[in-house]
């Protein structure tokens, strides 16, 4: 496969994890650094949503509890029982569940494994320019700026 050349067809567990594994800025980045993502929309070259392949092991967090002004979110669970933490508390996700987060709610949201088994999931997401997230148990804020997170500090100041 060329660089022009995007894929047909691929076996989404077989796709590259990326190669960086978040954006956040420390200490946060180490808080997901056990979480393994696959980026198969990239792969297609789609560029107005996000999929990803989304492995969690025991003890690992998807995200920090966040919302978006402008993206929705989706997730959809393959294997292993996550716990869904939103405004409204916490819900045992199965397999076969999916949770949908509708961009402008303020409700925050990730998931934890809090199992001793692997959680496999998929996370769909827009990439609606201009969107900002909010993280109200964190000393955190994000602006998607020119198609990059830029991550501050709940007063404005920007993470160095």
């Amino acid at each position: 496969m060329t660089e022009n050349r995007k894929p047909v067809a691929i076996v989404a567990a077989e796709a590259p994890p990326r190669t960086k594994p978040s954006n956040y800025p420390e200490p946060f980045a180490s808080m997901v650094a056990s979480r393994v993502k696959r980026p198969l929309g990239d792969l297609f070259g789609l560029t107005n949503f996000g999929v990803n392949l989304t492995v969690l092991p025991p003890g690992a967090i998807s995200a920090l509890r966040h919302a978006h002004t402008r993206q929705d979110e989706f997730v959809f669970i393959l294997s292993g029982t996550p716990t869904l933490h939103t405004d409204e508390g916490r819900t045992l996700l199965q397999p076969g569940m999916c949770a949908g987060f509708k961009a402008g709610t303020g409700n925050a949201h990730r998931l934890v494994n809090e199992s001793d088994a692997e959680v496999v999931y998929l996370e769909i997401g827009d990439r609606t320019a201009g969107d900002e997230a909010s993280y109200p148990d964190d000393d955190l804020a994000a602006r998607l700026v020119e198609g990059k997170w830029r991550f501050l500090h709940k007063d404005g100041v920007e993470y160095g």
